[in-house]
């Protein structure tokens, strides 16, 4: 169960996040997860939930954003979703080159920290922090 370690990998970035900006605790940690990339959103949920026990971010809200995949004919630029098994040709044209343009992320998009001095060890957090991506 790989969503095991995804998730101690998300831990681990928002305590760092918690940590750069003087929060003890953190509310929310929202990921984009792509159709295609492997994770399963409900065993990563569970995952989070054990990960996060006794830490700083026990509580907090996991968000994920499921994004649906999506590919490009490389002939007509049309835009359709190649399904699950992947379908690579075009609906459209019948072309096979196409490529994957969404479907495969796997980022962290932000962590939301509490208002300042809500749960903060002094200095001011932000509401939200974007992060980049991750896998």
């Amino acid at each position: 169960m790989h969503e095991l370690s995804i998730a101690a990998a998300v831990v681990e970035s928002a305590q760092d996040t918690a940590r750069r900006h003087g929060a003890s605790s953190v509310e929310a940690v929202r990921l984009r997860v792509g159709e295609l990339s492997g994770v399963v959103a409900d065993a990563l949920r569970f995952s989070f939930e054990v990960v996060t026990e006794g830490t700083e971010l026990a509580g907090a809200e996991l968000v994920v954003e499921d994004v649906p995949a999506r590919a490009r004919c490389a002939a007509c630029a049309l835009e359709f979703a190649p399904g699950v098994p992947l379908r690579l040709w075009c609906p459209e044209c019948g072309e096979g080159a196409t490529e994957l343009v969404a479907g495969r992320e796997l980022e962290i998009v932000d962590v939301t920290l509490p208002p300042a001095g809500a749960s903060c060890d002094g200095g001011s957090a932000p509401q939200g922090e974007r992060q980049g991506g991750f896998a």
